[in-house]
């Protein structure tokens, strides 16, 4: 019944009125979701592919279109005289529904077995994090790891087989690796393939298995490498090692290895991308008088020029101080930020010099004050600091 149907584009994930290239992508999608191949035994998924093919088979074709858009399920419902909405619309069977858009099922890997699951296939990658000092980071290291995964099988050579035999061709799949078998469904004759179950979907019958690697061509190893860290790198960086991760299936090429690097921090220095920070702390005399100040280099001591009259927290830029950079080996700067430091357990002497010169400095000199006591005097009417 019609009052039991979804809207069409509704199946389709579509808005009503969409064009022809927007159905095909949203039928191509829904039908490789719910194709029965990827779903064996799934009465849902077959419910709903037949569903996404009853609306495909009515919105593709533009006179069957038209007269859903205008009239609804009324339209298309051959009770009701319409063009009718059930099969195929028109195709031969369900592999011309993809061949309409691959020429065939090898585009979409695994439908009608197309996709051999006994071909070379390359191995996984292997993450690792590796903790190194700051210094190691910034000037560059060699360091080694160590690592526990598997490896070729020696014996073998990787190929599962005890040495001086071969592994065979399975007879029941004829290396291919799967199996077919054809069942009639509402939609017509449908052909599903499954694993073969006398390879287990390699397609190769291993008579003779190695016995150091028990047929799998792989065993398991610890081992030692050495890893080349370049000068400049920085927290999280990866170091790609090639061929060093799981090694690959059927003559497939190995995995890799990727190494994460946790950098510690340093004592003074705080790193921002190729720039170092610094905060240095000055007296009262070398921020008011000015003064070479000394302070600490990535491989020596550096001389800072303090301007007279420097501010707490201004920061000074020494050029091409910093870490190099790990890509073009163009050298960052190093920022050194000067606080003023308020001297503690003064003399009775000093303490005297310091109200002198409060009493006879006045505002000159202190911009800032000056403007914060004109503020004030313009909020409270008052002379008063």
């Amino acid at each position: 019944m019609a009052e039991d149907k979804r809207d069409y584009y509704e199946v389709l994930g579509l808005q009503k009125g969409a064009g022809e290239d927007q159905i095909k992508s949203a039928f191509r999608k829904m039908a490789m979701k719910y194709h029965p191949d990827r779903n064996p035994d799934d009465k849902d998924a077959e419910e709903k592919f037949k569903e996404i093919n009853e609306a495909y088979s009515v919105l593709s074709d533009p006179e069957k279109k038209e007269k859903y858009d205008r009239f609804g399920f009324a339209g298309v419902d051959p009770n009701m005289g319409g063009a009718g909405a059930g099969g195929f619309g028109g195709f031969g069977g369900f592999d011309d529904i993809f061949n309409m858009f691959t020429g065939g099922f090898g585009g979409f890997g695994g439908f009608g077995g197309q996709t051999r699951s006994n071909g070379p296939r390359r191995g996984a990658d292997i993450q690792k994090r590796m903790n190194i000092s700051f210094e190691e980071a910034v000037f560059g290291c060699k360091k080694e790891i160590r690592l526990t995964k598997d490896v070729r099988c020696e014996t073998c050579g990787g190929t599962g087989a005890a040495p001086g035999t071969s592994k065979k061709t399975c007879p029941k799949c004829g290396g291919s690796g799967q199996v077919y078998t054809v069942r009639n469904t509402p939609l017509g004759q449908m052909r599903t393939s499954s694993v073969c179950p006398d390879c287990g979907g390699t397609g190769e019958i291993n008579e003779s298995p190695c016995k150091d690697c028990g047929g799998t061509g792989k065993v398991r190893k610890t081992i030692n490498l050495s890893v080349n860290i370049p000068a400049g790198v920085d927290d999280d960086s990866v170091i790609t090692l090639r061929g060093q991760g799981q090694p690959g299936y059927n003559g497939g090429p190995a995995g890799d290895l990727y190494i994460v690097l946790s950098v510690g921090e340093h004592k003074l220095f705080e790193r921002r991308g190729d720039d170092l920070w610094v905060q240095v702390p000055i007296t009262f005399t070398q921020a008011a008088l000015g003064d070479e100040i000394t302070v600490p280099g990535l491989r020596e001591k550096l001389s800072c020029k303090v301007p007279a009259g420097t501010q707490t927290g201004t920061v000074l830029r020494m050029k091409g101080k910093g870490v190099v950079n790990v890509n073009s080996g163009k050298p960052g700067d190093m920022y050194v930020q000067v606080n003023l430091e308020v001297p503690t357990k003064l003399t009775q002497k000093q303490k005297e010099l310091i109200r002198e010169l409060g009493e006879t400095k006045g505002h000159e000199g202190y911009a800032k004050r000056k403007k914060f006591a004109d503020a004030l005097k313009d909020l409270f009417g008052s002379d008063k600091k």
